[in-house]
């Protein structure tokens, strides 16, 4: 380093040898300026030395080297300080310089600087204006721009050009950009003073420009110029005016401190030269543009008060101020532009005692002076009171005016005055805080913050008497001036200003006033409501570096507020803006890549940062471990290590649930971030940082599994709806992802609860009369009420302050309402607002104000433009739309939320269906609503041109609570009936609540008391709009059901009952609308039947869609073929060709179609069609031009533009194109994100087609980083904005896509073989694996693929994967792997699904052969032998030696502990033992069949025939020899056949031997059977179900054989309990005495065994069945028909033995069942009187006093069997006790409803029994069903299908006596059959002209009693 600061001297020294020399040209001098300044950045102990140098080269005589040193000068303010002298000397030279310059080279123009003597002052004006209102680039170089300034020191010529004009403003310009420039531009002024002199005085409007610049930048240098004295100075040149102008426009844009003043030399010139008013109009538009205002009145709000301050202290006319009112305000009246301008002008005058000004200012604004200054008194006092504290110059004239001025001006005597102040204190207040300014020592009428809060010190706790009171204490507010509601006034209303302040160097003042509150307020600010708003307004201006020490002293001051006054509540509203504030100043404090130092204003950030982290109270650490991780920078440590303690034990499913919990309340901004750091999380954050594996990761996140996670999820989802969660959604897509599907075959998709779900309607409760006049209780249901308020709290916390202040309106006016109140107490306390009560007079003036406001700017519901969707957002669409309709309704709440309603779409939405129930319900009103708005729902948005889907919806939803209100008053109407007819039959118990819901009946409530009634409604829905018009919108939107259920409507409507017509047989292939379109829904929900129950006629369509609804696509091809043939012009669906696998035959169609028919270039649906084939078949090179704006779209296509993106974004991976990739991966989230969170419920085929998608491009994102290698830091989800370059992609291992390769198997298994979701998945992941080029993936990818579609039935695609599996095993020299063995084995699969059996056995037996792998030969093995076995192409034995039993060998033999072997060994097993048992079954159902027992005898007969014709032969004549013989010897040769087959079993007697071979064999098969039965329970589960029932018939049929019992103990000994426990009634029952069986093994005792298992094991699926049996003998002495239960006292004994043994094991659960049993028991025997029916009956005390039996779960609820024996205290609820009382029912023997209480808080509603009927029977039945429900379970069409039987739980107790569960929801199924009065229900509504119940019943019985009649 030494050596070469040597070599640096000597260098310098030769440079500055050089110079001296004096022969270089100008070139060369440029070149050693160049020098010169490189010498002062590298060293400037060397540079210092050249300094004299570089300065006398200002003095070159040539232009080029001037301002060549001009541009790079700056280098010496970089390196040095001391600006002040190196300024004194630079105007020094080039003072000198230009003199020089002008006097010698006077005829040298420089090009930079050309001064035109030619130009006219008319042009130059036009120039000016133009170049202000468009400004260039300025002159960043300092030294420069004085060089030019220097240039153009003649800008006092008559004549300039307008080069030296822009010279001129981007020398101003550089120079106010640097430091000291003050200083410059007084050296500028003085070196302009001297030009005068030198120039003799041809610098003619200097004078002015001396004073403007002079006197006003620096007014200590000299006194206060007025108007006069610019005037005393004569005209001045058009043209140097006009370079002021400009210079004074730069002067305010580039800086701060001298702004106002330019801005006021500004206006002084506008309103003294005329001439000049368009040049300055025109310049402060551009300098308000420059600023970010948005217009130029806009900008002069935020400096009028000042402005005309000092138009009042320079005396400037106000005359003249009046005269350029188009400055300031657009169009005014000057009454209005000085009313405008009192605000401010009055106090300026009082203050100046300038009466004369004063009185004309009353004369123009047409008011008294006396009664303006009144109305302007609360200004005036707050600029008095404030000049008064401030001390300054002049103070005492406040005080004056406040103590005498005031008082003559106003004509008020101090009492007055007083009151006066006292009535607007709280505007004062307000006011004063308005005033405050961050400056020290601001000019009047702005003060310091010391000042403003003195101020209100004096005003509040003291008047005119603060001197020696401590500015650093708060008020003391005794007159509660600083309530939380009054604070929320001042903060909204400051809260207007600092929005109002666009640009920084102005919201900083207007922060100053949030500054001086904070301080005053004191402890005051920790109150929720005002703390939550303060963090929240600060909170947005953090990230603004230049209001960063500002915002972080306010937020200081916050926290040390919340320090000494800590809550829940202010740490539950810290806590939800924490995520957002610590990621601002985690932001703020990183070091830029230029400056890696770290400056002041970084420490105190940090500072905040550590105080809000590390220091923070304890109850913020639950939301400080929901924070980002901590950046990896030496100035995180302490935090980042303080963050990590905090979240080892902290989960990230509690952090997401904690988080959807509050997300409802969060604004857009607070809920980007908590979402990004939530997705940071859980998805790529803390778990890559530390290494852990993926697989790990995402166990550690319960994400499908977990019901709570899911419904979390989908909230999110729902948020995503607002047109303001745009920036969320693709965080959200991937949530979406992770949680994937639900149930791929249910037919409806359940979200979890939301607005739409919600009663919309409520009854009228009246309770004040004034409330009832004003219609306080009427529409809004309280549920919907709460919902409203969660919204309107959130808006609180909106970025705009009109909402806020709109929405604080709306709550003042909710809250002052009963029902507002009662609402509000259902919020937690930091939840809760501020509220005074009930006031209805509050109420009244609130909806005055806003009829006042929509008076104003109303839009009559008759045009058409406010209906109409086209080219509009759903915002723009239903917001002014509710608004206008809002003003129609009598409902307060809806009154009170019609302004919130214009600006929120959200709240609109939500109000939309209660908005159109109130106008339906109304009867007194002007306009006819009904027709008005039927006809205009009608033309604009039930048809199918519109385009906003969820205007349909949203309609759709309203239509639907109309719809409610019908029916449920219809409903209401008939319970009236029924409940009024005498001799009806009464109705079941709870009927009423569970057949008519609340929602309904509230909305029939409120109805009744609006005064109407829906029996005058043409349609259910009040509107007339035609039934198929609504359907057929219906499906557009999605909502089928609905569609369905107006169809069915319409049906009634034409056809007077629910039918389809007559089928239509015509030849027109058209169908009739209504069948259209339920053929439309019905094939768009997943109920595969319903369609053909629609059908009824063959046209071409109906054919087609039945046959691609079932999957036939041929046949769809074929019909769609000829559909083509009879109308060209129809479109023929994709998708046939794409499910049959030719996806390029698709390309191909796609193609010639784009070639032949134009109209398909705009065709939406069209296109996707052909990007879908071209990623399928990895064509990258297709690109549709012609798509775009123009396209037309139809209506029923949701146009996300998927597969055109996928496409996009395909290509881009393949190319490594970042940008390209990432921008559409984004948009089509974000689209397919918001499309799935507007769709219909019932669209539940639409919304998992999406979900699927979202999975598709989170894969696809997840792969770009595998392919394109990024740290996972450097993602595009942390740093959105950066760009990644790449050079060569990377070739992923197997290892490296493991984890892509879990999710997938996951999504696999999910989807349960729903092809229709699951086939694009499947083809999209062998389009990715080819291009990421990972052969065995992709290899194992197209084996698996193929077996997914085998088994769900795509068998052409199936054979497709395969082909291709082939191919590319053959490719990778595999053919023989053990992986080419299982896609040959798959073959074979595919060829026996397809009917190919003996093809399939034959490529299996050839696998067979060939395979070598012993691992997979057990599936080989146990395949051909089940084949053959079910082919019955081989006999018995070769399928069990060659197959069957060499499978179960070799799974044996690879007994490795993982799921697959395991389900290889319990299949080998199963199916040897399934095959073994159909053997025996054969043997057993053949020896004991009638042929073989005929066959037997007919032997012995032969056999004693023979011997008889033998002993017949010796005394037999000669003739009968011969037919004796004959005989014998036929039946000697049949005796001799059987009696060589026996041959080898000897000694037995021929007869025996062929019986022996055939029991042999029978218990050979059983062995085998049982051994196979055992191991398969043993082993696995998978069969669990068919093998118990099969083994426990075995072992109750073959209960005398031992070994069968042997097996019975091995098995129960070996196998796990809980298997037997589905059948433990049955095993339970065959219990009884041992005393007849042989040995001490036998049945019995077997059969005990395993109870007993069960019971310890299962007590509480066991012991009740116990007690059950061990009551078999207790029946009621009074019991009819008792003699007709059959008492087995074998099995009461062997009950109650085994219960005894048990108790030494669970003594006491028995105990306390047994208590429980007998209440039950003595509550089904209680008796009851005949009169009690349908009432209810208080329960003995005997039976009320059993409580709290911890150790019994409540005997109906359902809980599962634990497999591992563990039932731990809260895995069921337990017994707490009966309800008081009990409902006795109607029927024969009395049953009883009763309600036992559960530990976990619910009721459980039951039915006491005791009577003749045998509940053991029903639940032997509820068993059987629940075994049905297996069996359709286990068959794939009857589990697609979801059917089932709902079963109930029966516990007998007795025979007599037993529990069952109460099933809510249902009615008897005669009351749904002939309805509850007999006279309609089901068969009056469907049966439309038959008789009816109590005529059928009124023609049997006349014909009983003709017959009777006839008989005698």
């Amino acid at each position: 380093m030494i050596v070469l600061l040597q070599s640096l001297v000597h260098l310098g020294e030769l440079v500055i040898k050089i110079a001296e020399t004096g022969h270089l040209d100008w070139s060369g001098r440029v070149r050693l300026i160049d020098c010169f300044c490189d010498f002062v950045l590298l060293s400037p102990q060397i540079g210092q030395t050249m300094i004299e140098r570089l300065f006398l080269m200002l003095q070159d005589p040539d232009y080029r080297v001037r301002f060549s040193l001009a541009q790079q000068i700056g280098v010496l303010f970089q390196t040095w300080d001391g600006h002040d002298e190196l300024s004194q000397d630079i105007w020094e030279l080039i003072s000198f310089c230009f003199a020089s310059l002008y006097c010698s080279a006077s005829g040298i123009l420089s090009p930079l600087v050309t001064i035109s003597y030619g130009a006219t002052a008319e042009n130059f004006s036009k120039t000016t204006i133009a170049y202000a209102t468009g400004m260039p680039e300025l002159v960043n170089d300092i030294d420069a721009a004085i060089f030019l300034l220097v240039g153009c020191g003649l800008m006092g010529t008559t004549e300039v050009s307008c080069d030296a004009i822009r010279v001129w403003e981007d020398m101003v310009a550089a120079i106010i950009n640097q430091s000291g420039h003050l200083h410059l531009i007084s050296a500028l002024c003085s070196w302009m003073s001297r030009m005068t002199n030198w120039f003799g005085g041809r610098v003619v409007g200097y004078p002015l420009v001396q004073t403007l610049v002079l006197q006003w930048l620096f007014p200590s240098k000299g006194k206060v110029v007025t108007a006069k004295d610019v005037l005393a100075s004569g005209p001045q040149p058009t043209q140097k005016m006009e370079t002021v102008i400009v210079t004074l426009m730069h002067l305010a844009l580039h800086s701060e401190k001298i702004e106002l003043e330019a801005v006021f030399m500004m206006c002084v010139i506008s309103a003294i030269d005329p001439g000049h008013r368009e040049l300055v109009h025109a310049a402060l538009d551009n300098l308000s543009r420059q600023l970010n205002y948005a217009t130029r009145f806009k900008y002069l709000e935020q400096l009028m008060g000042s402005i005309l301050f000092y138009w009042v202290t320079c005396d400037v006319s106000l005359v003249a101020l009046v005269e350029i009112r188009q400055l300031f305000v657009s169009d005014a009246e000057p009454s209005y532009f000085m009313q405008y301008c009192c605000h401010w002008l009055l106090p300026a005058l009082v203050l100046n005692e300038d009466s004369s000004n004063m009185n004309w200012v009353a004369r123009v604004a047409c008011q008294p002076l006396a009664v303006l200054v009144k109305i302007h008194f609360v200004p005036i006092f707050s600029v008095c009171i404030g000049l008064h504290c401030s001390k300054r110059s002049g103070w005492e004239r406040g005080a004056m005016v406040l103590q005498s001025s005031i008082l003559c001006l106003t004509e008020l005597s101090e009492r007055e005055r007083d009151k006066l102040i006292k009535k607007h204190m709280v505007s004062i207040v307000s006011h004063v805080l308005s005033l405050a300014s961050c400056a020290l020592d601001p000019a009047i009428p702005f003060f310091s913050r010391e000042t403003v809060a003195r101020a209100i010190q004096t005003v509040v706790d003291g008047f005119l008497e603060m001197e020696d009171y401590p500015t650093s204490v708060a008020v003391l507010d005794k007159i509660n001036i600083f309530r939380s509601d009054r604070v929320f006034m001042f903060l909204v209303e400051m809260h207007y200003k600092i929005e109002a302040a666009v640009h920084h160097r102005h919201k900083c003042h207007r922060l100053a006033g949030i500054e001086v509150l904070v301080d005053i307020i004191g402890h005051r600010a920790s109150v929720s409501s005002t703390f939550k708003y303060l963090i929240n307004l600060i909170g947005q201006f953090i990230g603004c570096h230049a209001l960063q020490d500002q915002c972080c002293r306010i937020i200081s001051a916050l926290l040390n507020t919340f320090k000494g006054n800590s809550s829940k509540d202010i740490a539950n509203v810290l806590g939800e803006q924490l995520q957002f504030l610590v990621s601002k100043l985690v932001a703020c404090c990183i070091p830029s890549e230029t400056s890696r130092e770290i400056d002041t204003r970084t420490y105190e950030v940090l500072s905040l940062l550590r105080q809000l982290t590390v220091g923070s109270d304890p109850s913020l650490h639950d939301y400080v471990r929901e924070l980002d991780p901590f950046p990896e920078t030496d100035i995180f440590d302490e935090i980042r290590e303080f963050h990590h303690q905090l979240c080892q034990d902290y989960s990230p499913r509690a952090h997401l649930l904690k988080f959807v919990k509050r997300s409802l309340y969060l604004p857009p901004r607070l809920l980007l971030c908590s979402v990004q750091a939530l997705h940071k999380k859980l998805l790529m954050g803390e778990s890559f940082q530390r290494g852990r594996k993926v697989k790990d990761v995402m166990d550690d996140v319960y994400w499908h599994c977990d019901p709570e996670i899911v419904q979390s999820i989908w909230t999110l989802v729902r948020l995503c709806g607002s047109d303001d969660a745009s920036s969320i959604r693709p965080l959200v897509s991937d949530f979406v992802s992770k949680v994937g599907i639900g149930d791929p075959h249910s037919v409806v998709f359940h979200l979890p609860v939301d607005y739409g779900q919600m009663k919309v309607c409520q009854q009228l409760r009246i309770t004040n009369p004034i409330e009832v006049n004003f219609n306080m209780d009427t529409g809004v249901s309280e549920e919907l009420l709460i919902a409203l308020l969660k919204l309107l709290m959130k808006y609180l916390m909106d970025d705009s302050v009109r909402i806020v202040d709109l929405t604080s309106q709306s709550l003042r006016g909710i809250l002052s309402t009963e029902r507002g109140q009662r609402a509000l107490l259902s919020f937690g306390s930091h939840r809760k607002i501020h509220s005074k009560g009930v006031n209805i007079e509050l109420v009244e003036k609130l909806v005055l104000d806003i009829e006042k406001r929509y008076r104003a700017e109303a839009i009559s519901l008759e045009e058409s433009m406010l209906w109409e969707t086209r080219n509009k957002t759903f915002q723009m669409w239903i917001c002014p739309l509710v608004y206008s309709l809002v003003n129609y309704c009598n409902d307060v709440i809806l009154r009170l939320c019609q302004d919130i309603v214009l600006l929120k779409a959200e709240v609109a939405e939500l109000l939309f269906s209660s908005v159109i129930i109130d106008l339906a319900f109304q009867k007194h009103i002007d306009v006819d609503l009904h027709k008005l708005i039927s006809l205009q729902v009608q033309e604009h948005i039930l048809t199918e041109s519109n385009e906003l889907i969820k205007s349909v919806q949203v309609f759709l939803n309203a239509l639907n609570e109309l719809r409610l209100c019908h029916v449920m008053e219809k409903s209401s109407l008939r319970q009236s009936k029924r409940e009024s007819t005498k001799n009806a039959k009464p109705s079941s118990y709870d009927s009423i609540s569970r057949s008519t819901s609340v929602k309904a009946r509230d909305s029939v409530a409120a109805s009744s008391s609006m005064g109407m009634t829906t029996s005058s409604w043409d349609k259910v829905y009040w509107l007339t709009i035609d039934y198929l018009v609504v359907a057929k919108s219906a499906v557009i939107c999605g909502s089928y059901f609905t569609a369905m259920m107006y169809v069915e409507h319409w049906c009634e409507e034409h056809f007077n009952g629910l039918t389809l017509g007559s089928p239509d047989f015509s030849h027109l292939d058209v169908l009739p609308n209504h069948i259209e379109i339920l053929m439309s829904a019905v094939t768009h929900i997943n109920e595969p039947d319903s369609l053909y129950g629609i059908i009824q006629s063959h046209k071409l369509t109906s054919q087609a869609v039945t046959f691609e609804h079932e999957g036939n696509w041929s046949k769809a091809l074929e019909y769609y073929d000829l559909q083509i043939r009879s109308n060209p012009l129809l479109q023929m669906d994709g998708g046939s060709s794409t499910l049959l696998g030719c996806t390029h035959v698709l390309d191909l169609y796609c193609q010639g179609l784009t070639y032949r028919k134009d109209q398909f270039h705009y065709d939406l649906e069209f296109n996707e069609l052909q990007y879908e084939a071209a990623w399928r078949a990895g064509n990258w090179d297709l690109s549709l031009h012609f798509v775009g704006v123009n396209s037309p779209s139809r209506p029923d296509v949701k146009s996300d533009h998927f597969n055109e993106k996928l496409h996009g974004c395909l290509r881009a991976f393949q190319e490594g194109d970042f940008d390209e990739f990432h921008s559409k991966l984004r948009g089509s989230k974000q689209e397919l994100v918001h499309s799935v969170s507007c769709a219909s419920e019932e669209s539940t085929e639409y919304i998992y087609s999406t979900v699927i998608k979202l999975q598709i491009l989170y894969h696809l994102g997840m792969a770009w980083h595998i392919r394109w290698e990024t740290s996972q830091f450097e993602r595009a989800e942390f740093y959105p904005g950066k760009r990644q370059s790449f050079s060569e992609p990377v070739i992923p291992t197997k290892e490296q896509l493991s984890w892509l390769n879990v999710d997938w198997n996951s999504i696999l298994e999910r989807s349960q073989l729903h092809m229709n979701l699951l086939e694009p998945f499947i083809a999209f992941r062998r389009v990715l694996l080819q291009i990421l080029r990972c052969n065995e993936c992709m290899t194992e990818h197209l084996l698996q693929s193929a077996s997914t579609l085998r088994k769900g039935s795509r068998f052409s695609q199936s054979t497709a994967f395969l082909h291709e599996f082939k191919l590319a095993s053959a490719g990778t020299g595999k053919q023989y792997s053990t992986l080419y063995w299982l896609g040959r084995l798959e073959e074979a699969k595919l060829l026996r699904a397809q009917g190919q059996h003996e093809m399939a056995i034959s490529l299996a037996k050839y696998i067979s052969q060939n395979c070598h792998s012993n691992e997979e030969s057990s599936d080989v093995y146990r395949l051909v032998g089940k084949w053959l076995a079910e082919t019955r192409s081989s006999n018995s034995r070769t399928i069990l030696e060659n197959y069957l039993k060499p499978a179960v060998s070799v799974a044996e033999a690879h007994n490795i502990n993982n799921k697959k072997s395991i389900e290889r060994q319990s299949q080998a097993h199963f199916h040897l033992a399934h095959y073994a048992d159909a053997l025996f079954k054969s043997c057993e159902e053949r020896l004991t069949s009638s042929e073989w027992q005929a066959a037997m005898r007919l032997r012995k007969h032969k056999a004693a025939e023979l011997e008889a014709l033998v002993k017949r032969l010796r005394s037999s004549t000669k003739g009968e020899k011969n037919d004796y013989s004959a005989k014998i010897l036929e039946l000697q040769k049949q005796l001799a056949m059987d009696k060589e087959e026996a041959e080898k079993l000897k000694p037995y007697s021929l007869f025996n031997c062929l019986l022996q071979l055939l029991r042999d064999d029978r218990d050979n098969f059983l062995c085998l059977a049982l051994e196979g039965y055992k191991r398969c329970l043993v082993i696995g589960d998978k069969y669990d179900v068919r093998v118990v029932f099969r083994l426990v018939s075995l072992w109750f049929s073959l209960s005398s054989r031992q070994n069968v019992i042997n097996n019975m103990l091995n098995t129960i000994d070996e196998a796990q309990s809980y298997k037997f426990v589905p059948l433990v009634y049955q095993i339970a029952s065959r219990m009884g005495s041992s005393k007849d069986s042989l040995g001490p093994h036998n049945f019995q005792f077997a059969l005990a065994s395993l109870v007993k298992k069960m019971a310890i094991d299962h007590p509480y699926h066991t012991i009740f069945q116990l007690l059950a049996l061990a009551n078999g003998d207790r029946i009621k002495d009074k019991q009819r028909s008792r003699n007709s239960f059959v008492v087995d006292m074998d099995k009461i004994t062997a009950a109650k033995r085994l219960l005894e043994e048990l108790a030494s094991y669970h003594g006491a659960i028995i105990g306390q069942m047994k208590q429980m049993v007998e209440i039950y028991i003595k509550l089904a025997e209680l008796e009851t009187k005949k009169e009690d029916t349908n009432k209810r009956v208080s329960l003995p005390r005997e039976i009320r006093s059993v409580r709290q039996l911890e150790l019994v779960p409540v005997v109906t609820a359902t809980f599962p069997v634990d497999r591992d024996c563990h039932y731990h205290e809260g895995s069921f609820p337990h017994f707490k006790g009966l309800a008081d009382s009990v409902r006795i029912m109607n029927g024969i023997n009395a049953p009883k409803v009763v309600e036992c209480h559960g530990s976990d808080g619910q009721k459980y509603r039951q039915l006491a029994k005791s009577g003749n009927d045998d509940l053991r029977q029903d639940a032997v039945m509820e068993q059987f069903f629940g075994l049905v429900n297996t069996f359709l379970q286990n068959n794939r069409d009857t589990w697609k299908r979801r059917l089932g039987v709902r079963t109930y739980k029966v516990v007998p107790f007795t025979p007599s006596a037993g529990v069952l569960e109460w099933v809510n929801g249902t009615f008897p199924l005669g009351e749904y059959l002939i309805g509850s009065a007999r006279n309609g229900g089901a068969h009056g509504r469907y049966g439309v002209g038959d008789w009816s119940f109590l005529k059928c019943r009124e023609h049997m019985s006349n014909a009983s009693t003709i017959s009777i009649l006839i008989s005698k």
